[in-house]
């Protein structure tokens, strides 16, 4: 075997090293518990009753049309390679045009895709929106750049109104945000409002957000099912100060969501502090303190 030979042969085995390298960490990192939920910011499945049917539809999504991408991207290096031209290959290969069988294919098959898509979207979609029977309520109002909480709960309406938190960099602040608190295993109705700007709703490990419009309610139907605290953030660029425009979330036991609510004011903090839909000149001035 001459010298340019074993060089081929060579360069040949360790391409198939590195291959075969490469097929085994992709597979073991499949193994991890970041992998296997798609990368998604949720640490379990089962932080709300809702998060498990969102990861699952992301995740098989991604395993789908990574499937489809796998199989594409082969088909085209097989045409290139199969159907290159050979040495001392002149002129143009024969050429093919109007395969029926095949146009039919490629159209049924995207078409499938795009149908099944979209079942398995809507399915998730509706159950997640489907109103459920809840003993606790709780109006949230967002507002530049704060949140407001009116929580309704067996009967009894208690608030908690706050401020801009002003983030510095010293440690502890974010203890210091508003918190919105929810008893664990317990059905919950958010009611998403604004006072003033459109803003948006978001705590990434619920997997769930949702715009809160000015003058209209939207809302969350969800069971909180693990005790914890979890950051939250308004999603929707809304001024100045959007991106101190934090909360957070504290999922407790129904005893010290209740001691909790003892605490706080009663009654219901509502749109007496809403911006008038023509006071265009505040738009970017901060609520007062405790507005």
């Amino acid at each position: 075997m001459s010298s340019q030979d074993r060089t081929s042969s060579s360069r040949r085995g360790r391409a198939k090293v590195l291959a075969l390298a490469g097929a085994g960490a992709l597979l073991l990192t499949g193994c991890s518990e970041q992998v296997q939920r798609g990368w998604l910011p949720n640490e379990t499945r089962d932080v709300t009753n809702n998060t498990g049917m969102i990861q699952d539809l992301w995740v098989h999504t991604w395993v789908t049309v990574l499937l489809v991408g796998i199989l594409t991207w082969g088909l085209m290096i097989w045409c290139i390679v199969a159907y290159r031209r050979r040495k001392g290959e002149t002129g143009y290969p024969r050429q093919l045009s109007y395969n029926l069988p095949m146009e039919i294919l490629y159209t049924a098959v995207p078409l499938m895709m795009v149908l099944t898509f979209f079942t398995f979207s809507d399915t998730t979609q509706r159950t997640v929106d489907a109103p459920v029977d809840s003993p606790l309520v709780v109006d949230i109002q967002a507002k530049q750049w704060s949140w407001d909480y009116n929580y309704s709960y067996k009967g009894e309406e208690k608030y908690d109104a706050n401020v801009q938190a002003h983030l510095d960099g010293s440690a502890g602040k974010e203890a210091t945000l508003p918190t919105l608190y929810l008893p664990v295993n317990v059905p919950v109705t958010l009611e998403l409002n604004s006072r003033d700007v459109i803003h948006s709703f978001w705590v990434p490990a619920f997997l769930q957000k949702l715009d809160m419009i000015p003058g209209k309610t939207n809302r969350i139907f969800l069971t909180p099912q693990e005790e914890g605290t979890y950051a939250g953030k308004c999603a929707e660029l809304c001024g100045e100060y959007h991106s101190e425009m934090l909360f957070n979330v504290k999922v407790v036991s129904e005893q010290e969501f209740e001691a909790k609510l003892s605490d706080m004011k009663k009654g219901h903090i509502g749109e007496q502090y809403n911006r008038k839909p023509d006071d265009v000149n505040s738009i970017m001035i901060p609520h007062e303190e405790g507005k």
